[in-house]
């Protein structure tokens, strides 16, 4: 994980944006999302993995219906101290426009292998199939991430009756929902 691509894109002379600097993970996974007024409206979603903020753009928002498919593009890995960012980055820079944070809260990792295990995340990133529960102010309940070309992954509510019959049949409680 690396901040590199972040820097290039900044001069922090001009943007109030915070510095790339890699963070230790906490105990529990951050995640955040954030209306971002630029060239085109659109969310920032972002995952707190090996202390940095994974994300992805999305031009619709995230979906609330199991029915919809949102288009994400990945784009590069933030510092941690981003999910606290709220502001207007200034006309000629990168991103240029106004950031609120929309919603935070704790993501938790559900992709499990066919005995229960958790699948690491790492793994999960490097196979392109994400699957999380949110805990957050505006969202709760699972998603799934999936990669399909270069830098565009699908967003998708997923359904959470149908992942807690996946848990019970290899015998693992299921306790995201509570």
């Amino acid at each position: 994980m690396s901040l590199a691509e972040y820097k290039k894109k900044r001069d922090f002379t001009k943007t109030k944006e915070p510095r790339a600097l890699k963070r230790a993970s906490a105990k529990k996974r951050l995640f955040v999302i954030q209306k971002h007024y630029a060239t085109r409206l659109h969310f920032d979603f972002r995952l707190e993995f090996n202390g940095v903020l994974k994300s992805w753009a999305v031009p619709k928002g995230l979906s609330k219906s199991t029915k919809d498919k949102r288009l994400a593009v990945q784009t590069e890995d933030h510092p941690m101290d981003y999910a606290k960012f709220e502001g207007t980055i200034p006309k000629g820079q990168y991103g240029a426009g106004k950031v609120l944070q929309w919603d935070i809260g704790e993501y938790y990792n559900t992709k499990i292998d066919d005995k229960g295990k958790e699948i690491s995340f790492r793994k999960c990133i490097q196979d392109g199939y994400i699957e999380i529960y949110l805990k957050g102010r505006r969202y709760k309940g699972p998603y799934a991430l999936v990669h399909f070309k270069e830098k565009n992954w699908l967003l998708i509510k997923m359904n959470e009756e149908k992942l807690k019959l996946r848990y019970e049949k290899v015998g693992v409680k299921y306790s995201f929902g509570k």
